[in-house]
């Protein structure tokens, strides 16, 4: 079997990290078809909101150190006389940094659907997506600490924007390990359901957004991280310009004239 699943169903993609007897810790193959994926997200007319999930028992323990070790540009190799820091770079650049860079520039939604552990990596590449539904049952932990590492993918980026800085350092310095309910209440999840509720709530969320109009929901992601780096004036000038373009869609045509009907829109006609 892959160590990536991959599939379109009613303009949702669901990317399925698969290897579950490693509580689906990243590989090499999983890296690649995991850029691929969001390539194809990025890109594709016929996909409106992507999901991220782990298959079996968790989410994603993060890096498998057994295959670092193995020699896939982290450690010393059969082949290799010495460990070389340039290789350890482009490793990372060229693999597990190319999926937050694709990330950032897909403006369709993507909701991690997190159960079990999402342990280091694996929960950063949870908080690169913009909403997380998280088990009740599931454990969330910055790991890196423990096995003396730093964040290699980004962690050290969007784990302050979402919990602050002190709260960020104390995470990364202690490795603390929380539960779904503490991590919602310092802001690192969206959403926390009942574990057998965790499949249906994902769904009928990603449904609603799928069926909202596309435009306008792309065109509000990419104002809202693009707004953190920007001037109140130039926050106001970029959104008139999208407004404008909205505003000729057929979709906001449709809005307007269901608000004046009474009846529910119908989006993408």
């Amino acid at each position: 079997m892959s160590d990536l699943l991959f599939e379109v169903n009613n303009k949702i993609a669901k990317i399925t990290l698969n290897r579950p007897e490693a509580l689906n810790a990243f590989s090499g193959e999983m890296l690649d078809l995991w850029i691929d994926a969001l390539e194809k997200v990025r890109d594709s007319d016929e996909i409106s909101v992507l999901i991220v999930q782990g298959a079996g028992k968790g989410f994603c323990s993060g890096g498998d150190i057994k295959e670092m070790i193995a020699g896939n540009g982290f450690y010393k190799s059969e082949k290799d006389n010495i460990s070389n820091g340039i290789r350890r770079k482009n490793s990372l650049w060229k693999k597990v940094q190319r999926i937050p860079l694709l990330l950032e520039e897909i403006d369709k939604p993507v909701i991690a659907k997190v159960h079990g552990v999402a342990f280091g990596a694996g929960l950063d590449m949870a908080l690169m997506c913009d909403i997380r539904f998280v088990a009740e049952s599931a454990k969330l932990s910055e790991s890196y600490i423990k096995v003396g590492l730093v964040p290699g993918d980004g962690g050290a980026y969007f784990l302050p924007r979402l919990v602050g800085r002190d709260m960020a350092l104390h995470m990364l310095w202690t490795g603390e390990v929380l539960t779904a309910n503490v991590a919602k209440e310092r802001g690192l999840v969206t959403f926390v359901v009942p574990d057998e509720e965790l499949e249906q709530a994902v769904d009928e969320y990603a449904e609603k957004l799928a069926s909202g109009p596309q435009l306008a929901t792309q065109l509000i992601k990419r104002a809202v991280y693009q707004n953190s780096e920007m001037t109140l004036r130039s926050s106001l000038d970029y959104i008139s310009s999208k407004m404008a373009f909205v505003m000729e869609e057929v979709d906001h045509k449709e809005g307007v004239q269901a608000v004046m009907e009474k009846r529910k829109p119908e989006f993408g006609k």
